[in-house]
């Protein structure tokens, strides 16, 4: 089961989510994680150009051998050639990697896709999978709702997409049968929420408060089930059969081990009570304004 598992990387290059304690993950930890996480059959990488270091330190490590996705950031408002933007772009994530290929590249951006750059971006991204140096190309999503206009227009091999406990609106749509079905690979993201369904109780920020009633209800169903958040978080994720790759972000080798004892975990279906459509709590970008 761990083979589904895809080792997220932004922590290699940034100081990243709710619960980081640790801040950047160093070198010697880096290297650490990644070694143990091949051992474990763990094969594919998920980094992107906007994670501060992330790619230049999977180089300097060395990441031959594995399947990396990486992301094309926001196009540059000074941007006058997209086509060579894209081709330049690819070319400084395969020289900061050392590797020749990709497996996948998506957009950090989908909704770039549906503006005026849109036509010369998709024929850019065909033409580097044409070449061989991408295998797969696609976007991430920061909801299913970007993918209804998406699709009909722009063929994908693959989609990157947050899902969780608490956020499951990529399988409520239909969208992850419907990207199935298609062919298309789908890879998932934020199962922990950034850490937030991590945390205890006590640690949980204030602001979170107004959600009282799911917290409430995800401790309860914890301690019925025996399960820790790792296990409970993990186990929903892999019971999706239509997801290809589970993409889990680790501050430090310790926390890569335990996630990696979670996966043979039992798993128990996770109640209603625990799903919510407020974007204000399911869409970390929105946390700073709340």
């Amino acid at each position: 089961m761990s083979r589904r598992l895809a080792l997220g990387t932004v922590q290699f290059g940034l100081r990243y989510g709710i619960a980081n304690e640790i801040g950047q993950v160093d070198r010697d930890q880096a290297a650490a994680i990644l070694e143990h996480a091949r051992a474990a059959a763990v094969d594919t990488l998920d980094t992107a150009i906007g994670y501060g270091q992330s790619e230049q330190r999977l180089g300097e490590i060395g990441v031959a051998g594995w399947h990396i996705v990486s992301k094309l950031p926001a196009i540059p408002d000074s941007c006058a050639d997209v086509s060579r933007w894209v081709h330049e772009s690819l070319d400084g994530s395969l020289s900061r990697l050392g590797v020749p290929r990709l497996y996948g590249l998506l957009l950090h951006r989908s909704q770039e896709l549906l503006g005026p750059n849109g036509p010369a971006l998709h024929r850019a991204m065909l033409a580097v999978k044409e070449q061989g140096r991408v295998q797969k190309i696609g976007v991430s999503v920061y909801g299913p709702d970007e993918l209804a206009a998406l699709v009909p227009k722009f063929p994908l091999d693959l989609v990157q997409s947050p899902f969780n406990i608490v956020d499951r609106r990529l399988a409520g749509s239909g969208w992850l049968h419907r990207l199935n079905e298609s062919g298309t690979e789908v890879h998932v993201r934020s199962i922990f929420l950034q850490g937030l369904l991590l945390m205890p109780a006590a640690a949980r920020p204030a602001k979170f408060r107004h959600w009282q009633t799911l917290w409430d209800s995800w401790h309860q169903w914890l301690q019925e089930t025996r399960l820790t958040p790792v296990q409970a978080c993990l186990g929903f994720a892999l019971s999706q059969p239509e997801v290809a790759r589970v993409v889990v972000g680790v501050d430090s080798l310790p926390q890569l081990q335990e996630i990696l004892r979670a996966v043979d975990a039992p798993r128990t279906a996770a109640p209603r009570a625990l799903m919510s459509d407020d974007l204000n709590l399911i869409d970390p970008s929105r946390w700073s304004a709340n």
